[in-house]
């Protein structure tokens, strides 16, 4: 009878003990990858700083560059904030026609005459508003709609439409340089906000129409209508200005004082948009 009794204890509870042993191993293996893992981004940490401690330049060339990003940043500010109130003499577009012209038959003579807003007819005003971006009066720099109508309308022409508002022409034409790259448009971006911000809509129209190439080798609406009209900018009519306007998109190519049939009709449609703008109102309290 004892011989036929389940032996018992220690051989039917060793598989538990195994069970238990396993699973107190398990647990020290996920303590120690959690351990791992945490160590993971100090031993990184670690190891960029011995890096740098042996290569002490590039910590040093680190520091340079953001001083001089800030530098930089601190520059551009102060510069839009004197061009407030300082007129803008010189662009460097105005730069790069003039050297263009260096070494060959074309006359280096730059024609501009900075003329304050108060001194230029109000039509010509209206008519670049009109012409050029009719949202300006409202938007902070940018013309989403237009972007967006000129993304839909370049995926079917062959020569691609701009969208620059007033605001992106003058960042461009002040503080850049002629081209295009993915920095200039950024940059471009950078400045069209700054400016809207400081100077103020007035004074963005103000230097727009004394920078704004009308013509070989002409800035701005003055010397334009003293170059091709033989009077100064104040005393524009609707149809002068609005034909200096036709001519923006092309100065080189386009003439003020000998008009082609396409900017006759640009002339009459800019002058109907002036009309439906509602005459000279429509940019009287920017």
């Amino acid at each position: 009878m004892s011989e036929n009794r389940p032996r018992n204890s220690n051989a039917n509870r060793q598989p538990d003990a195994s069970y238990s042993a396993m699973g107190s191993t398990g647990s020290r293996n996920t303590a120690s990858a959690g351990t791992g893992r945490a160590n993971t981004g100090g031993s990184a940490w670690a190891q960029g700083r011995r890096f740098l401690r042996e290569h002490p330049w590039v910590g040093k060339l680190y520091r340079i560059a953001a001083q001089l990003a800030l530098y930089l940043f601190l520059f551009s500010i102060g510069w839009v904030i004197v061009l407030k109130w300082v007129p803008v003499w010189v662009t460097p577009l105005v730069v790069s026609r003039w050297w263009d012209t260096l070494g060959t038959d074309q006359s280096s003579r730059v024609y501009k005459d900075w003329t304050s807003y108060e001194n230029i007819s109000k039509e010509a005003a209206l008519a670049v508003v009109a012409s050029e971006d009719q949202a300006f009066p409202y938007h902070w720099g940018f013309d989403f709609d237009e972007i967006q109508d000129a993304i839909k309308e370049n995926q079917r022409r062959k020569r691609p439409r701009g969208a620059s508002t007033i605001s992106q022409q003058v960042a461009k034409n002040v503080f850049l340089w002629n081209g295009r790259s993915y920095i200039r448009k950024g940059l471009e971006v950078y400045f069209t906000v700054l400016i809207e911000l400081v100077w103020g809509k007035k004074r963005i129209l103000e230097v727009y129409l004394n920078v704004a190439e009308t013509g070989p080798m002409t800035f701005g609406v003055e010397a334009a209508s003293q170059r091709y009209y033989d009077h100064p900018a104040k005393s524009l009519s609707r149809d002068e200005a609005a034909r200096i306007a036709a001519v923006l998109p092309n100065p080189i190519r386009f003439s003020i004082a000998n008009p082609s049939n396409y900017i006759q009709r640009r002339t009459r449609q800019i002058s109907r948009q002036m009309r439906a703008l509602g005459g000279q109102k429509y940019v009287r309290n920017l």
